[in-house]
């Protein structure tokens, strides 16, 4: 299994097309069959979090409420001490090699599609 990664905040988009790569990102991953994407959003430069961050936590959040992701795991999250994460490592072992396990990364956000 690979993970797709997604660079949300490569050339400083501004929000709208930033969300619109993310909905593209997302069809296409699922056209591929895909099962793990990365999106890197960045933290944002106030320290409190970018407005990318949150409208892509926002949407892959409702997305999973809708049933079309399975799991959502911020960066922050990202670890053997966070339910999700062991629900996902136990499903993707090789997520445990990904640059960003057990790094406590606020810039990015995983996404385990159905």
């Amino acid at each position: 299994m690979t993970v797709k990664v997604i660079n949300l905040e490569a050339g400083m988009p501004s929000l709208e097309f930033a969300k619109i790569q993310l909905r593209q990102s997302l069809t296409a991953a699922r056209a591929n069959r895909v099962e793990v994407i990365k999106f890197i959003h960045g933290y944002g430069s106030s320290g409190r979090g970018g407005v990318i961050r949150g409208e892509v936590r926002r949407e892959l959040r409702k997305r999973q409420e809708q049933g079309e992701i399975l799991a959502v795991i911020p960066g922050e999250e990202f670890s053997p001490f966070e339910e999700v994460t062991q629900k996902m490592l136990l499903r993707y072992p090789s997520l445990s090699r990904d640059s960003d396990y057990l790094k406590t990364n606020h810039g990015v956000t995983l996404a385990v599609l159905r």
